[in-house]
């Protein structure tokens, strides 16, 4: 039963971010979509710092844009803004599809996933992002 309520919750977690991502309007820069977020001040979230620093972009730059062109269903775009982002994006769905089945079920076809999940994939995820910042960096419309 407790398994069934962890996945409960994840799920519902993994449907919140989509949801906020489906709701953003994804910026036409390919990053700075997280600012229409707002503070409980109203005002929205600031532009990046690092970016402000150092006019290059940071590891998850783009992230916001990718998956709130992911929520929409535009995979290309999303890929576009941040391989990785659109790859995470893709991730949370599919983790909100095996927490719900879990949650909903009890079986244990998500523990089988999440077995296969070792430091491999840490190690390949690492480096998808670092790949991912790198794109960011040719690609960078601020240069």
């Amino acid at each position: 039963m407790k398994l069934r309520i962890m996945s409960a919750a994840i799920a519902a977690s993994c449907l919140t971010l989509l949801l906020v991502a489906a709701w953003l309007t994804p910026s036409p820069k390919g990053f700075g979509t997280h600012e229409q977020l707002q503070l409980r001040s109203g005002h929205g979230l600031t532009a990046c710092t690092w970016v402000a620093l150092t006019g290059k972009p940071c590891p998850t730059c783009g992230m916001t844009t990718a998956f709130a062109h992911a929520a929409d269903g535009d995979f290309v775009q999303s890929f576009m803004a941040q391989p990785m982002g659109c790859v995470l994006a893709l991730g949370v769905a599919i983790v909100f599809w095996g927490a719900l089945e879990r949650a909903a079920t009890g079986t244990a076809m998500g523990a089988v996933v999440s077995q296969a999940m070792g430091m491999k994939v840490v190690w390949l995820g690492l480096a998808a992002l670092a790949a991912a910042w790198a794109y960011k960096w040719i690609f960078w419309p601020l240069s």
